[in-house]
Parts: structure tokens; sequence; C-alpha cells
């Protein structure tokens, strides 16, 4: 799955632990976005190792920034808020919380739409500003797919 280049991010609204909204793909703020897709909270350990390597890539590509979006199925604004407080209260810094994005949608429409199989992993893209992806992998952070992510934002 690593040398995908194919698919497009659907458009969505969503709101980040800020409570800022934004309209995807369209408002993603980097040039290009590398995007964390989680599905369950046992998923987190390997986003963070993800998170750490972004971090540093984003310090040498000014253009990109990066995005960690659980993915949950939709429910009413109430859960919505419980959810994003829960989460919220898990995370301390203000970076991350302004970079965390919840998608409350229809995962199998979500999943489709991008050509994710199943949840039983995260799936890390990067995708321009229109929402084209350029590049994927899934799964734990490797060293092989840190290079394969080099190349393609070198291109």
């Amino acid at each position: 799955m690593n040398e995908q280049s194919n698919g497009v991010f659907p458009q969505l609204t969503a709101s980040n632990l800020e409570g800022r909204q934004f309209n995807l793909p369209g408002d993603f703020e980097g040039e290009i976005n590398l995007l964390f897709i989680a599905f369950v909270r046992e998923q987190q350990d390997i986003v963070d190792r993800w998170v750490n390597e972004a971090k540093t890539l984003a310090n040498s590509h000014p253009k990109l920034c990066y995005y960690e979006l659980p993915t949950i199925c939709k429910v009413n604004v109430v859960y919505r808020k419980f959810i994003n407080g829960g989460i919220r209260t898990e995370i301390q810094d203000l970076k991350a919380r302004e970079s965390t994005i919840t998608l409350y949608l229809d995962k199998m429409d979500f999943r489709s739409s991008l050509e994710i199989p199943d949840e039983e992993t995260i799936y890390v893209m990067l995708v321009d500003r229109k929402g084209s992806v350029l590049w994927r992998t899934e799964g734990k952070f490797t060293e092989e797919k840190l290079e394969e992510l080099n190349k393609a934002l070198s291109q």
C-alpha cells in the first residue's frame, strides 16, 4: 500500500479540539498535509510515534502541516461534546489540540472514499489542499516508511 498515489480526501466539515470549524480538505493549512487517520483509542500510541516524526518533518518542510483525525461514527451533539471533552482533557499541548480534528461521519462511506479496507490500524496520508492523496501508508512507523514519505515530500 505504500506506493499508492491515488484517491481524494472527501469534502466534509469537522472541528478541532479547540472548537475551530474546518471545511476539509480546503481548510487544511499546509500546501501539503500529513494526516493520521485512527479509528480506536488503542491506536493512539501508533499515532503518537508518527506525530513525533511529523514535528521534525514540519521543521524542515515549511509547506507541511500535520493533523490527527480520530474517526468516529456519527453521534448527536451531546455525545460529540462529551467525546471531544474527554479527548481534550488527555491532550495538554495547545498545538496538539489545534491539530486534532475529530471526524464524526459515516465511517463506511469515508473508508470507501479513501480505499481504507478496515479499521485494524491507522492510515497515514499526504494530501494537498484539493484533497489529492499524494502518498499513503498504514500501520506503525518504520524508517522505511519515513524514507518513502521523504521521497514523496521531495517531489
